[in-house]
């Protein structure tokens, strides 16, 4: 079964994840161009070109009904600082007495920020937002993530909000240096959300926290 979800933004205190369009071009542009150096093992548009075929191709699988992405807005000025998406949304095959029209399990990935963006409430506040959206609004299952097994940094950020790590799965997809990846899976299920909602608000208030006295 495949379906696809009306697209809806999702707002915090901090940040709103609108629905990825067209117009979010420039804006995604300019924010990876920032510091590429950031993206050594994540598939992040750099370049205008590039960057137009990265939303299409979002936008391409919204449409299909396997992903919804996401422009992250920084609300204090207005701008665009990354991206980021649900997709692989899954439907489960239930019977009809079960049946019932919300996804079961998805995966949260494609999620980059400009610099400016890294070690602030941005990211933290953006899971709260989708993981809250997925566990209580659709009531998941599970939720998935996956990164390059070489990205500690990115790795190390999925162990400290409570995702088990499941493993590896060897020649997963194609690496940025094109290469097989090795990908390192974690995931989150639904018993074990409202420890990771509370490690995520603590993060968001840390960061609330050092914005105000720096």
């Amino acid at each position: 079964m495949t379906t696809r979800l009306a697209p809806f933004t999702l707002a915090g205190s901090q940040v709103r994840l609108e629905p990825l369009e067209l117009a979010h071009i420039d804006a995604l542009t300019a924010a990876s161009a920032v510091d590429p150096s950031l993206y050594q093992w994540s598939a992040v548009p750099v370049g205008e070109e590039a960057t137009a075929a990265y939303v299409r191709t979002a936008l391409a699988a919204r449409d299909a009904g396997s992903a919804i992405p996401f422009a992250v807005v920084r609300l204090a000025d207005g701008a665009v600082i990354g991206s980021t998406r649900f997709f692989d949304i899954e439907y489960w095959p239930w019977p009809p007495s079960h049946a019932h029209a919300l996804p079961d399990a998805c995966e949260i990935g494609y999620t980059w920020y400009t610099r400016s963006a890294i070690r602030t409430a941005a990211n933290s506040e953006a899971k709260l937002l989708m993981l809250t959206h997925a566990f209580e609004t659709w009531n998941m299952v599970r939720v998935c993530l996956h990164t390059d097994e070489r990205n500690e940094r990115s790795r190390a950020a999925m162990l400290r909000i409570g995702c088990h790590f499941e493993g590896i799965l060897r020649s997963h997809r194609l690496a940025v240096d094109l290469t097989p990846r090795n990908s390192a899976r974690f995931s989150i299920v639904a018993a074990e959300w409202p420890g990771v909602k509370a490690r995520l608000k603590n993060m968001r208030a840390h960061y609330d926290e050092k914005s105000r006295t720096n």
